[in-house]
């Protein structure tokens, strides 16, 4: 027994740097965007309306992925769950590498306005295949930071959950500060398309790692440096649960992501 309480020990702590890099990829993928605006407005003729409901699109689809991802992992697992949703947002991300290939694609969306307020708007061509690949980015996203909790909260004693979240949400930060200096290189070099297709692979392969390298939840989490102490897993609280508050997880300096 004492075996396994140290393996479980030693385990948490990478764990936590597999957050961390889970974290970092998740806001890698969703700045390309961003730091192609420029490129793509001039290429497509997009005006700040139609940018922004793009945007939305993906705020909009985050905010639907927290309550269901939640419940998501809740069910099957955070391995599982995971693997699932990494894999749903790169292949979104990817995605915005063949967004412009169907011309005549047209979708009807919402669109926020400071001086028009709420309105419905049909977006074409490109700028209906972005809003869609950002939706989709957007619901395979949300998943990312539920299984991080639920994660910490199984591993970690309590003692050391605030830190080992501070530990993999700064990865966040890491993302931000990274994107920057690969996408434009990636852009100026190969093409717009290929930021996308790129950022997006290493996010697959990448996630992929880390979701494979999560072990599977220990049935006593809370036994940390030989020290047992009873732990009951319906005490935890759900992933689905409370996320209406998660984006106290989210840097302020989200809306820099897009403008």
């Amino acid at each position: 027994m004492t075996e396994v309480l140290g393996k479980i020990g030693n385990k948490r702590w990478t764990i936590c740097a597999l957050l961390f890099f889970a974290a970092t990829i998740n806001y890698i993928d969703r700045q390309v965007i961003g730091l192609l605006k420029p490129a793509l407005e001039k290429e497509f003729g997009w005006d700040e309306r139609t940018y922004a409901a793009i945007v939305f699109s993906f705020q909009f689809a985050y905010a639907i992925g927290m309550v269901l991802s939640g419940r998501i992992i809740d069910r099957i697992g955070i391995k599982k769950g995971f693997i699932i949703f990494v894999t749903i947002w790169s292949l979104a991300a990817m995605g915005h590498g063949f967004a412009h290939l169907l011309p005549s694609f047209s979708l009807p969306w919402m669109q926020i306005d400071a001086k028009t307020g709420f309105a419905w708007v049909t977006l074409t061509g490109a700028a209906a295949g972005f809003a869609l690949m950002r939706f989709i980015l957007g619901l395979g996203e949300a998943g990312n930071f539920p299984a991080a909790i639920k994660a910490t909260a199984e591993w970690f004693p309590k003692k050391e959950r605030a830190f080992a979240t501070g530990i993999f949400n700064s990865g966040t930060n890491v993302g931000a500060l990274g994107a920057p200096l690969l996408v434009p290189w990636i852009a100026v070099t190969w093409g717009w398309e290929w930021a996308f297709i790129v950022t997006g692979a290493i996010g697959f392969a990448l996630g992929h790692l880390v979701g494979l390298g999560l072990p599977l939840s220990p049935r006593t989490p809370d036994h940390h440096r030989g020290r047992a102490r009873p732990y009951r897993i319906r005490s935890t609280r759900r992933a689905g649960q409370g996320q209406l508050a998660q984006p106290a997880q989210v840097p302020p300096d989200v809306g820099l992501c897009y403008w």
